[in-house]
Parts: structure tokens; C-alpha cells; sequence
């Protein structure tokens, strides 16, 4: 029997994957556990639509982080923090804070999360590096400037 994976199944397939698998195996676990579907073909058309739609939709995402891509990529954010007279930070620089300071002086929004620094957290003045992952594909090195206020 030829069947539609719906998500993906371990050591047989992947999500939208067409297989041939044995019929009892089809009818008595993949298809009452909700993943797969029988190849008919209306399904099969439903599929390549679903498909179609989705990838229109990733090329759109795509073409809108190449854009804000070109926007970041070599910016400098100035973060400023209280500091010691030795240079040393009270508390630390995170990846919050690199958020906020990137929506303030440029006002560019990103995900908290997609903001990888060099360090775990800066805990010093000084210059350091921050890497944003856009896209799964897609990443961009900034540069941030801490200094004292």
C-alpha cells in the first residue's frame, strides 16, 4: 500500500514522504496513529498543493531575512552598562540586551533567542562580537561596543 507521511516516522520517512509499506502495517498502525494517509489520488493532490503553497511561503521568509540580513550585517551596537573604575560590569550583557539596544538605535526587531554572543555573557568593557542566525541559514555578525555610562 502506498502511503502520505504526516510527520516524520523513525527509520521510515520524513513528513509529505510517498511510501510503499506492507498493508497490515498501514491499516493497523500508521494510518489509526495519525502518520500517514493512504496515496490516493486526491491526497496525492492535496499534497503537491500543500507543497507548492509552502514553499512559496519559505521563499518569502527567505527574501525577507536577506533583507533585514543586508540591514544588520555590520552594525555597530553601543550597549551602555554601569562599570567599575577597573572596567568591570555590575551584572553582565546578555542577549536581552543586545535585543533592546538594537531596537532602540536602529530600530530593528529580533528574537532574543536568535542572538548567539561570543562570550556566554560579557562581564567586562570592551568590544565584542554577537552572531544573529536569521534563518536557518541566514547569519549575521554584529558588532557590539560595551562602555561605561
Amino acid at each position: 500500500m502506498e502511503i502520505i507521511l504526516k510527520q516524520d516516522v523513525q527509520k521510515l520517512g520524513y513528513a509529505d514522504d510517498i511510501l510503499k509499506v506492507k498493508d497490515g502495517y498501514a491499516r493497523n498502525y500508521l494510518i489509526p496513529q495519525g502518520l500517514a494517509i493512504q496515496a490516493t489520488e486526491p491526497n496525492r493532490k492535496m499534497l503537491a498543493e500543500t507543497l507548492k503553497q509552502r514553499a512559496f511561503k519559505l521563499e518569502k521568509i527567505r527574501k525577507e531575512a536577506e533583507f533585514l540580513a543586508g540591514k544588520i550585517e555590520g552594525l555597530t551596537i553601543k550597549i551602555g552598562t554601569k562599570a567599575s573604575e577597573k572596567g568591570t560590569i555590575f551584572g553582565s550583557v546578555t542577549n536581552i540586551a543586545v535585543a533592546q539596544a538594537l531596537k532602540e538605535q536602529h530600530d530593528i526587531e529580533v528574537d532574543r533567542k536568535k542572538i548567539i554572543l561570543s562570550s556566554e555573557h560579557i562581564k567586562e568593557l570592551g568590544n565584542y562580537t554577537a552572531q544573529i542566525n536569521i534563518h536557518k541559514d541566514i547569519k549575521v555578525t554584529v558588532n557590539l561596543e560595551v562602555i561605561a555610562e
